[in-house]
């Protein structure tokens, strides 16, 4: 289990994060979604031991990551955005390197174990630099499971993958979270809708929702934008709608008439009664907000702002591996 309360980190004078607060539960896969510069990345490298926080606190498997930093390592399989491999080393002797670092006894049979899991038994042999990227995001992902730990952080494991490669890797993963504790971050949100157990989006350092997808999509249809399509005259539909008590405003859209509600209001029901009743066909009615996507586009929508010091970090870093 991972619960965090009330983390902060700050470079300076500026916070990557602030106040962050949520629970990553055991048998789940928890979808960790925001903006780049969010605070996502951050987040990650002080639950894995990588940099400490400012404020708050953080338990990783019952240890506290500041205080008992070792204790959490031993008990956390990471998998960076940039995963780090000898390209010279086989997948199986990179993995066996990994196990003997870890402490992990039967090194060989255990390799072979988490290779057979991401589903690379065939390519045990094969020097990694011949591999596709694909291939090496799994060997990636085996490293983090070698040890068998009960949490698994896993930093956009799906970044630059081609469409085959995603929905090989989202089942891995999907079927990772029925044994781990699995905190998965992705910018891939309808991934993170077929994947994820609980979703919790960032923006700009601070939480700004979370639940599951379903709860996500009924905690925002509730006063959200409504979408409208009918059939006959679309301005004399508008202007109906217009007039309708606890709809604020409304405008012609590419796929319908979209109507915002007023503070509190939900007018479905006054809008199909006085379309009906000015005698407009009414084909569809339904909240605009129906897909994670949509969730996360309605909740990060904001005014552009300096990147975090998040962003930057990660620039240099990439910078440096390159």
């Amino acid at each position: 289990m991972i619960e965090v309360q009330n983390l902060t980190k700050r470079y300076g004078e500026n916070a990557a994060i602030r106040g962050v607060s949520f629970v990553a539960r055991p048998g789940q896969v928890t979808g960790f979604l925001g903006p780049n510069g969010a605070g996502k990345t951050t987040t990650m490298r002080i639950l894995t031991g990588f940099m400490p926080p400012s404020d708050g606190k953080a338990t990783v498997a019952g240890y506290d990551v500041f205080e008992q930093s070792m204790e959490v390592r031993k008990r956390v399989g990471y998998l960076p955005e940039n995963v780090p491999l000898y390209r010279d080393m086989t997948a199986r002797d990179y993995l066996m390197y990994i196990a003997e670092i870890r402490g992990v006894r039967n090194r060989r049979a255990r390799a072979d174990e988490v290779l057979a899991r991401v589903g690379l038994s065939s390519r045990a042999d094969s020097r990694i630099r011949t591999l596709s990227k694909g291939m090496k995001q799994r060997v990636g992902l085996a490293q983090a499971l070698v040890h068998n730990p009960p949490v698994l952080i896993l930093d956009e494991p799906t970044i630059g993958l081609d469409p085959i490669q995603v929905l090989e890797l989202r089942d891995v993963v999907r079927d990772l979270g029925h044994d781990h504790t699995v905190l998965f971050s992705t910018h891939i949100l309808s991934e993170a809708e077929q994947v994820c157990d609980n979703v919790i989006i960032i923006n700009q350092g601070e939480i700004v929702a979370e639940g599951s997808p379903a709860a996500l999509r009924g905690q925002l249809e509730r006063g959200g934008r409504i979408i409208t399509r009918v059939s006959g005259d679309l301005n004399k539909a508008l202007s109906v709608m217009r007039a309708v008590s606890g709809v604020a405003d409304a405008e012609l859209g590419m796929d319908g008439i979209v109507a915002t509600p007023a503070p509190g209001a939900d007018p479905r029901g006054a809008i199909a009664q006085a379309l009906v009743g000015a005698g407009i066909g009414l084909v569809e009615l339904r909240p605009l907000a129906i897909n994670l996507e949509e969730i996360f586009l309605e909740l990060t929508r904001q005014e552009t702002h300096e990147p975090e010091p998040e962003a930057i970090t990660e620039t240099s870093d990439e910078e440096m591996s390159s």
